[in-house]
């Protein structure tokens, strides 16, 4: 029996995988190497301590302290079932450490919980590399210039709607294309680095404008898209309207003053059985419509 439990101590010393074990008391009894590289606690500072001196501090995301109340191990031996969790220890030279944490409740040979083990894993590789992603994704929907969802997004956006349209029956959707008005004067009176400026002010009136649920993106140049839910073209023209009017309330200090510039709104709500491509194309062309009317206006259609 002592030969074994050597091999088994030492199948436990060469995991990969931070392992310990406790009694029933969550005293740790047991601390391989490999969590003493995880966590950087050897393991006479640690075996012999119970968890509830908080040597490790366990945290959730939250930044709550796990140690001292209801944590992933005492649950696991109080419903004597095995337990799971994405948690924060505290490492030895002080900083948060991402942890997988697996805890198994262990049994007396009558089957009475007398202790668990944990084996967990350091996250932080994963956490670094979804948070890279995260970025990527950011990246790869995000115009650079205003922080807008970009071209690429509005399309996603569109092509899921349509779908859901068509496949669930859930109410179509309203589109406006959206031009700033004569762009051009504004860069060769004012330059491009003014222009930058002006698209990004533009950009922020359609942001924080936009109702929960609507999304202003970037389409290219000095056009946006708007996509909005709206049951009818009255809706429509309420809501474009409100977008119009925050366009040309706002204003952008420059050296020659103070600068305002307004834009023109094709609005259209999608019709069933048409693919979003055209919907856009019937929105840009009323965009145009507000051009040769004058400008600073709202079509619907």
């Amino acid at each position: 029996m002592e030969r074994f439990r050597d091999y088994f101590e030492d199948v436990l010393q060469s995991l990969y995988d931070g392992v310990y074990i406790m009694d029933r008391d969550r005293r740790i009894t047991f601390w391989n190497r490999s969590a003493e590289r995880i966590t950087g606690y050897s393991a006479s500072e640690v075996i012999g301590h119970a968890c509830s001196e908080n040597i490790l501090m366990h945290v959730d995301e939250c930044g709550c302290q796990l140690c001292l109340g209801h944590c992933p191990a005492a649950k696991a031996m109080d419903e004597g079932v095995e337990k799971e969790s994405r948690i924060y220890l505290h490492h030895k030279n002080g900083f948060r450490l991402p942890v997988m944490v697996r805890v198994s409740p262990i049994r007396s040979e009558q089957g009475d919980v007398v202790g668990a083990v944990e084996v967990f894993s350091d996250n932080s590789v994963l956490e670094t590399s979804m948070k890279r992603l995260k970025e990527l994704e950011s990246q790869a929907f995000s115009d650079a210039l205003t922080e807008l969802p970009n071209r690429r997004y509005a399309e996603m956006v569109l092509r899921t709607r349509q779908d859901q349209s068509e496949r669930y029956g859930v109410a179509g959707f309203g589109v406006f294309f959206a031009d700033i008005d004569r762009f051009k004067r504004v860069n060769d009176d004012y330059g491009h680095d003014v222009g930058d400026s002006v698209l990004r002010m533009v950009a922020g009136a359609l942001k924080y404008c936009v109702r929960d649920g609507d999304v202003a993106c970037r389409w290219g140049g000095e056009e946006f898209v708007i996509l909005v839910g709206a049951e009818n073209l009255e809706m429509l023209a309420r809501i474009g309207e409100r977008l119009r009017a925050m366009v040309e309330s706002s204003s952008l200090d420059t050296d020659k003053g103070a600068l305002r510039v307004t834009a023109s709104f094709g609005g259209t709500l999608q019709r069933p059985g048409e693919n979003f491509t055209d919907t856009v194309k019937r929105a840009d062309s009323l965009m145009y419509a507000c051009k040769e009317n004058g400008r600073n206006r709202v079509t619907v259609e």
